[in-house]
């Protein structure tokens, strides 16, 4: 059976999902933007201050969850413009020290035109 995890300490859902769910030891994490949980708002302009404020969400669920960063065993990263992703890389870099499985690609267009999305899968226990 899963288990939903909520926290305000990262941005609600913004459609019929939740922020994470739990199945057996494993935590899914939906896709985490760069909105400020504080004010429901996209603050954050640069691809650095918005990889900040996604590693924070998702920081805040995996914490949540009784997990943390190095936990985390697949990401899922989604740019706006590949031509960040060294800038992206350097963020992400700081957070994610244990270099979990990752895909990374370029998309059209993300929610709240932001510029990066990422969704992690962790191991619990």
């Amino acid at each position: 059976m899963s288990k939903v995890i909520y926290t305000k300490n990262a941005p609600d859902a913004i459609g019929p999902y939740s922020q994470a769910v739990v199945t057996g030891n494993l935590l899914f994490t939906s896709g985490q933007i760069a909105i400020n949980p504080a004010t429901g708002n996209v603050e954050a302009a640069t691809i650095e201050e918005q990889t900040e404020q996604v590693c924070k969400n998702i920081g805040a669920l995996l914490a949540q969850a009784g997990a943390s960063f190095g936990n985390v065993v697949k990401t899922t990263c989604f740019l706006a413009d590949m031509g960040d992703f060294a800038v992206f890389n350097a963020v992400y870099g700081k957070y994610f020290v244990s270099k979990p499985a990752r895909s990374c690609v370029a998309v059209k267009t993300l929610p709240k035109n932001v510029l990066c999305e990422v969704e992690v899968i962790a191991e619990l226990g």
